[in-house]
């Protein structure tokens, strides 16, 4: 493994919370929470939406936290140091990673285009035919890739700038003073949002829409799915993130808090984006004459077609909220895209004994240069069934994985007995038994996607193209597992994880 020296650590607790909330805020928050909220109960949602927090998420968050701090590894080396066999899944969540960098920094992007295009009116008035005309140029067929659209190479190169700079600085000095701030102006341009969204006409039916509670999804078992679902996701759970952070967190950390503070932070933002998401869905509405229901969206749809129809309507400041509004897309991206790099970076690093910036250099031009892919004429259906497949199949097998591993393999009681020794508030048996019954609901999950999916398949793209690029996509990353496994890795690696695997006896090491 690196040298401790070659590890960064956080300067501040501060500084922590606020980039692993920055590594879950993204940019589904502002575009999936709310459309998931809205159309599986409204307020009644917030139920299962809360439990599912304290049974699933937050429990996650401690189990990923602890490993990571105690262990001092990144995804890899923790599950190295389990047993030697288990680290294949280890770089199999790291790998996940690498896939959803990948394509995460095109949609940024697009944000940084689409924030100039606010303040010239680009999008002109069918936003529609500008996003898949103009820009992206699209192509006919997901078989069909076309060429490069330098319209979208050139705020890709930007992006690349930013992560690169910000991760070659370190931890502290980089990752820390990024997120703070990009975090507080990522709070104050929602709240600007939120502030002109509730003052439209309109306003109050996005919001009775987005609030008013049908109890009777409760007793729907497919609202509680999402509900997991949501926070699953959102998180940045179970894809290698929250190992490699909480191993630059300093020995004497305060685990559960920190992770309470990191789910509530993620989920109070996701509430606070609904209200603005629906406050100008209404006015939208209001404008149009139609239901809340009708220009109801989520995803890309929502931010470069809604939003820019939104914006063409507003009574003034046109220019300037739509450039707000994309600005929160852009701090949401850059906070999460640098998390998702760490996570692959840090596995280099440690495996191989490199230093950040060696491990960083070959992330990056790996990366980049397969980044290029997505900005080809036919990148946006890649996009999509790669962003599926890996969200929706490769985090929730990984998930499962993780969950079956520590949670019914090794000793967990001795995971809470670290925990508990270090935190303010400490956690009681309940914690094991939400970890254990967290890996049912995922199981639960992937069984009926997979069920969906042979009756229909995902938004009717044809067979070869979902399994050239999204069955492709998790046989390269499976693949890619057992290679890096395989390969030889550092003397300082061998001698801190396999050397004393605490598999050996199925609990940490609680001795420093």
């Amino acid at each position: 493994m690196s040298t401790e020296k070659n590890r960064g650590e956080w300067g501040s607790r501060t500084g922590f919370i606020l980039a692993a909330i920055g590594s879950a805020i993204g940019l589904g928050n502002i575009w999936r929470f709310p459309y998931v909220a809205a159309s599986n109960g409204g307020g009644a949602f917030l139920i299962p939406y809360l439990i599912a927090l304290f049974t699933a998420g937050i429990p996650l968050l401690i189990l990923e936290f602890a490993m990571g701090h105690k262990i001092r590894s990144s995804a890899p080396g923790v599950f190295a140091k389990l047993n030697k066999k288990f680290e294949v899944i280890g770089w199999f969540q790291t790998l996940i990673a690498f896939s959803i960098a990948t394509y995460y920094v095109v949609i940024i992007a697009w944000s940084f285009s689409y924030l100039f295009f606010a303040f010239t009116g680009a999008w002109g008035a069918d936003p529609k035919a500008f996003l898949f005309g103009d820009y992206l140029k699209l192509t006919d067929s997901p078989m069909n890739l076309g060429g490069l659209n330098l319209k979208i190479v050139v705020p890709l190169l930007l992006v690349w700038g930013i992560n690169y700079t910000v991760l070659r600085m370190g931890v502290k000095n980089g990752l820390e003073k990024a997120n703070e701030i990009f975090m507080p102006l990522l709070v104050v341009a929602l709240l600007v949002i939120v502030i002109r969204g509730v003052t439209l006409p309109g306003a109050m039916d996005g919001l009775d829409y987005f609030f008013s509670p049908d109890f009777s999804k409760l007793t729907d078992p497919k609202v509680w799915l999402a509900a997991y679902g949501q926070i699953f996701f959102s998180l940045s759970i179970c894809f290698a993130i929250m190992y490699a952070y909480a191993s630059y967190l300093p020995k004497k950390s305060d685990i559960v808090n920190n992770a309470f503070m990191t789910g509530l932070g993620n989920c109070g933002f996701s509430l606070i984006s609904g209200i603005g998401v629906f406050s100008i869905l209404g006015f939208m509405a209001h404008t149009q004459g139609v239901s809340v229901a009708e220009v109801s969206t989520a995803g890309v749809g929502l931010a470069f077609i809604v939003f820019p129809e939104a914006i063409n309507q507003l009574p003034g400041m046109n220019g300037l909220i739509g450039g707000i509004f994309f600005s929160t897309l852009i701090f949401a991206g850059l906070s999460s895209s640098l998390s998702i790099m760490e996570a692959v970076v840090a596995a280099i690093s440690d495996k191989f004994n490199l230093t950040r910036v060696q491990a960083l250099n070959r992330f990056t031009l790996t990366s980049g240069l397969l980044s290029l892919l997505f900005t080809t004429n036919g990148g946006l259906y890649i996009l999509d069934i790669v962003d599926y497949a890996t969200n929706q199949y490769g985090i929730v097998i990984a998930g499962i994985l993780e969950l079956i591993i520590l949670g019914w393999f090794f000793h967990l009681e001795s995971v809470r007995t670290y925990v508990n020794e270090l935190s303010d508030f400490r956690v009681g048996k309940w914690w094991i038994w939400a970890i254990k019954g967290t890996s049912f609901i995922l199981t639960v999950i992937l069984a009926l996607k997979v069920k969906g999916e042979i009756t229909s398949p995902y938004e009717g793209y044809p067979w070869i193209a979902l399994g050239v690029y999204g069955l492709g996509a998790m046989i390269i990353i499976t693949v890619g597992s057992f290679i890096m496994t395989k390969k030889k890795e550092s003397k300082e690696f061998e001698n801190n994880i396999y050397h004393d695997p605490i598999g050996n006896h199925l609990e940490l090491d609680l001795d420093e």
